[in-house]
């Protein structure tokens, strides 16, 4: 309407179809985007698939309503221009000092071409310091107002022992600052062993403390440094995901057929533990010295009496454990009828002297004639993987510390216990989830590639354009994990989940420049002239469309509450990589498209002198110098000018 005249309803039409490709290949690449996500596997995919689909849905109902509605609305309700002011909407200061700066940036990107790619390359390789210096972890550390502390006191103490403990401890939580109540299980655990115990702490919201949750749990471990060492304590957050011992952070087995063996190494894998960086309440599965009592049957004299081996093994598992002997009914319940010894026959050693076992000679015979009683201890219990003994350690990670890091020194330290052939460890838990995140994120990042390729070739009708909007995607990345560095947070699942966001929308507005470019190379204009006047007319939708999507992204940056970490974690690495990214992306993407076209020109004339530099020498016109010799020269060579 401003720039050619047309009534309203003309230029909804006309400018609807001047984007009509350009919107249509964005929609089908985010389709290519999300599509992969709704069929990641594992419980990253229990995460991510409604994500997914739903994303793709939204997507897919936009392309109609912006061929459709918007064009609508636009014929409707903009004005024309009223050509008595004398200016248009670009005639702004602020838009033409957007303009000017980014026209200069432009013409000096395009005759130094060569500086433009090695900046990019240079991007693209940092990649790998950046992700191993940014912290890893399977989950973001959200500030639930909730926490556990688990105890455990030494094998073969009281259930009162453990009573009274935990109420000391639940006594000085309820002190800290911001908790606004506690709860004490004990005998609660998988094992049921009454030397263990929970203690539930219950903080007030987020916005009536000032002490966060991780500060919390840091002072509650303060606290519980003074208890003897007899005394297993830790702190671990609740609902956390994997794990069937605990909900720990860290989750690492060591499996194998002998269970001295299994403790030994479990032992000094624990010890080493300890001195890990970033990893706290260090623990393990195993836990020997329980009190026991064994029985060693006397078989000589058994058989002299007429007393088997299965008949007392079935008077003792009769009389001590119980058994089932009929079932009760009253009213609709129903209850199992259990018999067994009374608990002063089967809760002492003396008693256990005193229990009969059936003889086939003289009917009946007392326990102690046929069997050694020995006192001993033993493990508290003994956990299988696949049938085979297992151990597992168990920890938890510091503030600030990274998941990933502390895993990778349990390889390390595995590595040096040199253990026998019959014995492998390995993650579990939390702990294995997060190195499958890594792969199939991987794998959705692979088949995006794949998917948006072939969207793009079949949109553009063209082998090379795909690859220059796709090589804005490597170029994000690394202004996405500053992104995460500067506002302290990890790369996760959803972090990753914002990553896929983030390709989604930089390659939209590649998509924006060579779609406008190529139309106006279609309408005769000359490739430079076509690029520059592209890229400048496609600036304000650009920085529109960016300044939209930061301003939709600070809701999820400033959030606070519960599941504040997971919008942060989408909205810092969507917001700032594409920020950051921005000014690079609107450089790169003409630079490469000239660089592709020059590619395609040199192919198709039969010489490669034409890559990377538009200007060659007249020796090499004369003298022409084999084919690798010319590129690689003219990679260092002059740019595209006028």
């Amino acid at each position: 309407m401003e720039e050619k005249g047309e009534s309203p309803y003309q230029a909804a039409m006309n400018g609807t179809k001047e984007i009509g490709l350009a919107v249509l290949a964005t929609t089908m690449s985010l389709l290519a985007v999300f599509l992969p996500v709704g069929f990641m596997g594992g419980i990253v995919g229990r995460f991510m698939s409604s994500f997914g689909f739903t994303c793709a849905f939204a997507v897919a109902v936009s392309l109609l309503v912006s061929f459709t509605l918007t064009p609508m609305l636009c014929s409707r309700f903009v004005k024309p221009l009223d050509k008595s002011k004398g200016h248009t909407s670009k005639d702004s200061f602020f838009f033409r000092f957007l303009d000017g700066h980014y026209t200069r940036m432009l013409e000096w990107s395009m005759a130094h071409r060569k500086v433009i790619v090695a900046i990019s390359v240079g991007v693209v390789f940092s990649i790998v310091p950046l992700f191993k210096f940014v912290g890893k972890n399977f989950l973001p550390v959200d500030d639930q107002s909730q926490f556990n502390v688990l105890l455990r006191m030494p094998e073969g103490s009281s259930l009162a022992a453990a009573t009274n403990l935990s109420e000391q401890v639940a006594q000085q939580m309820r002190q800290l600052p911001g908790v606004d109540h506690t709860l004490t299980t004990v005998g609660g655990g998988a094992d049921r062993s009454v030397n263990n115990s929970a203690v539930y702490v219950k903080l007030v919201d987020v916005d009536r403390r000032q002490l966060t949750q991780s500060e919390l749990e840091t002072r509650a471990r303060d606290l519980l440094k003074t208890y003897p060492k007899e005394i297993h304590t830790g702190v671990e957050e609740v609902n956390a995901v994997g794990g069937n011992q605990s909900n720990a952070a860290i989750q690492y087995f060591v499996q194998g057929p002998d269970l001295v063996k299994l403790g030994t190494y479990s032992e000094a894998l624990l010890a080493k533990m300890t001195t890990i960086p970033g990893l706290v309440d260090a623990d393990s599965t195993l836990r020997t010295g329980k009190p026991e009592v064994r029985l060693e049957i006397d078989r000589p004299r058994a058989a002299d009496l007429g007393v088997s081996v299965a008949d007392i093994e079935q008077a003792l598992n009769t009389l001590v454990a119980g058994q089932t002997a009929s079932e009760f009914n009253a009213g609709e319940d129903q209850y199992d009828v259990v018999v067994r010894a009374q608990e002063q026959f089967r809760g002492s050693v003396e008693g256990l002297s005193k229990l009969t076992v059936f003889s086939n000679k003289v009917g009946s015979v007392g326990l102690d004639e046929v069997v050694h009683v020995r006192n001993g201890t033993g493990p508290a219990s003994i956990n299988r993987l696949n049938r085979q003994r297992q151990v597992t350690l168990t920890g938890n990670v510091a503030p600030g510390a990274s998941q990933a890091d502390i895993q990778d020194h349990l390889d390390e330290l595995t590595k040096g216990l040199a253990m026998e052939p019959g014995y492998t460890a390995g993650l579990t838990g939390q702990s294995k989830q997060l190195s499958k995140a890594g792969y199939y994120f991987v794998l959705a990042f692979a088949l995006t590639f794949i998917f948006m390729y072939i969207v793009l070739a079949a949109q553009f009708e063209s082998f090379i354009h795909p690859i220059t909007i796709l090589i804005t995607l490597p170029l994000a990345i690394p202004f996405g994990i500053v992104a995460l560095l500067i506002a302290h947070q990890t790369v996760n699942i959803f972090s990753g989940l914002g990553l896929l966001l983030l390709f989604g929308i930089v390659k939209k507005n590649a998509i924006l420049q060579i779609d406008h470019t190529n139309g106006l190379r279609r309408e005769g204009l000359d490739r430079y002239d076509a690029i520059i006047q592209g890229n400048r007319d496609r600036l304000r939708p650009i920085l529109m469309t960016t300044l939209a999507l930061v301003a939709g992204m600070i809701p999820l940056v400033i959030s606070s509450g519960a599941g504040a970490a997971t919008n942060r974690s989408i909205g810092v690495l969507v917001a700032g990589g594409q920020t950051l990214c921005l000014l690079l992306t609107l450089l790169a993407v003409p630079v490469f498209y000239s660089l592709w076209e020059d590619l395609g020109q040199s192919f198709a004339g039969g010489r490669m002198s034409r890559w990377f530099g538009r200007k060659e020498s007249k020796s090499a016109e004369t003298n022409p110098a084999p084919v690798g010799a010319t590129v690689f020269r003219n990679i260092l060579g002059q740019g595209e000018s006028r």
